[in-house]
């Protein structure tokens, strides 16, 4: 077994969970964040188990041919990218291989064939939101520690450096959101020091500034500011708000989050729009979806689109069929298939996402969608089949936890024909899947790519009863 603190060389085989890689000593696994699979690399230990060790990179002797350079000169100390230094195709398959393995291991299914990653035309750019922390604490970069400068500590708007919940990058650019979002950024950053606004501090809970999230709309070009505060006030409000017209006319509306808890959260008990509608308005094929600042809508637009075609076809949509959209947030899955069937059911615990659906649903004049709230664990059984009736096809998209066993046991109970299962997160879904397997079958499984230059994947798998 390994030493803490011991240096070896390693030659990294393959991807792991969470973006770190593996790397074997005589059959030993070597966990390495930040290796390429088919790097040979130098690492120092920092952490040795029985069954594994962890280690860093110090020096990289012999660079696989998927490793390029990263676009952004924060990555490595920001926790915003793992993969920026892999060739997207490469990329791709990894997440390919996370979804077999997950397949495989979590839910012992084998010879499943996982179609290609369905990547994103847009590897930059792509975010249509993007949230960032005022600090109190600022965390400097090793190439900033590097240059002897002394840097000013006591203000940071950025990112935070992994795991961490107190360290925030002050940030310049971020390759992610469109560009504009950079001139953004740093225009107010400017405009708060400039006016002495302190940033809120995560031990003293003092403070003004606490987040600062853009919301991006491409096909209306709507664009959100949300600068979530400790408290509001109306002066400082009233200066910002000119401020933003006078220098960003880009910029359709601003709302101010208030929140005064302790909780490190962009969200808070009150919105107040300061100006423009509070919302922004998206397209996602040919339905219009207008967005709060607090509601879930999928990061990367266009490749939501083809989440949810892939979706639709996975499902064998009939014009008399009733559908249920299980965990359907502010509707999109459910009005983005409504013109191909007779009904749509879609079920959603957080009120503000129904009511969001709702308003989706009535401004583009779809009339064949019911949105229920309620918890799934609670709604979803006898009482609800007997008012809306029993499905033909199960659409669900649950949280990263999947489904509470309660919700797969009536799933396995109701057995509709067709069920498609989307999840950002294989490892659970694989799980629920394994409960499923005396009454479903799997007939596709196809990852789609919502956001690059990290390890998270969409993955759909079709479903036929058995």
């Amino acid at each position: 077994m390994l030493k803490r603190g011991s240096e070896i060389t390693v030659e990294v085989e393959k991807f792991a969970d969470r973006g770190k890689s593996i790397a074997r000593v005589d059959g030993y696994v070597v966990f390495v964040p930040g290796g390429v699979p088919g790097d040979r690399i130098r690492v120092r230990v920092t952490k040795a188990k029985r069954k594994y060790a962890e280690a860093i990179p110090i020096e990289v002797l012999e660079a696989s041919s998927d490793r390029i350079l990263p676009e952004c000169p924060y990555f490595g100390t920001c926790g915003g990218c793992k993969w920026q230094h892999v060739n997207y195709q490469a990329q791709l398959e990894a997440k390919r291989l996370s979804v077999q393995e997950a397949l495989e291991h979590h839910g012992g299914f084998e010879g499943i064939d996982v179609l290609p990653t369905i990547g994103s035309e847009q590897i930059f750019g792509y975010r249509n939101k993007m949230e960032f922390s005022f600090s109190a604490e600022r965390w400097l970069t090793t190439e900033e520690i590097a240059t002897d400068e002394v840097f000013d500590t006591s203000f940071a708007l950025g990112l935070h450096a992994p795991g961490s919940f107190n360290k925030v990058l002050d940030i310049e650019e971020c390759h992610l959101h469109p560009k504009v979002g950079n001139r953004l950024l740093n225009g107010i950053r400017s405009f708060v020091l400039e006016n002495g606004w302190l940033p809120w501090h995560i031990r003293n809970h003092t403070g003004y500034l606490r987040h600062l999230v853009f919301r991006f709309a491409s096909a209306t070009n709507d664009l959100m500011v949300n600068l979530v505060t400790s408290r509001f006030d109306a002066d400082r409000m009233e200066q910002f708000s000119a401020y933003l017209q006078s220098s960003f006319p880009e910029v359709t509306t601003f709302v101010n989050t208030i929140n005064s808890t302790v909780a490190q959260t962009a969200f808070g008990e009150e919105t107040k729009t300061i100006f423009g509608p509070g919302t922004i308005v998206e397209k996602i094929g040919d339905q219009q979806f207008e967005i709060a600042s607090n509601a879930f809508f999928q990061t990367n637009t266009n490749q939501a689109k083809k989440l949810y075609e892939i979706s639709a076809d996975y499902a064998d949509l009939k014009s008399d069929d009733l559908v249920y959209d299980l965990y359907s947030g502010a509707g999109t899955i459910s009005l983005f298939v409504a013109d191909r069937v007779r009904q749509v059911v879609g079920i959603e615990l957080i009120e503000e996402a129904v009511e969001n659906a709702r308003q989706n649903a009535k401004s583009n004049g779809v009339e064949n969608v019911t949105f229920v709230t309620g918890d799934m664990m609670r709604i979803f059984k006898d009482d609800l089949i007997d008012e809306y009736g029993r499905p033909d096809v199960l659409i669900v998209d649950p949280p990263r936890a999947g489904m509470h066993p309660k919700v797969v046991k009536q799933i396995g109970r109701l057995r509709p024909e067709r069920f498609v299962y989307i999840s950002c997160n294989p490892l659970t879904q694989a799980k629920d899947l394994a409960l499923l397997n005396e009454d479903y079958s799997i007939e596709m499984v196809q990852p789609v790519d919502l956001f690059p230059h990290t390890y998270h994947v969409e993955n759909v798998v079709k479903l036929r009863a058995r």
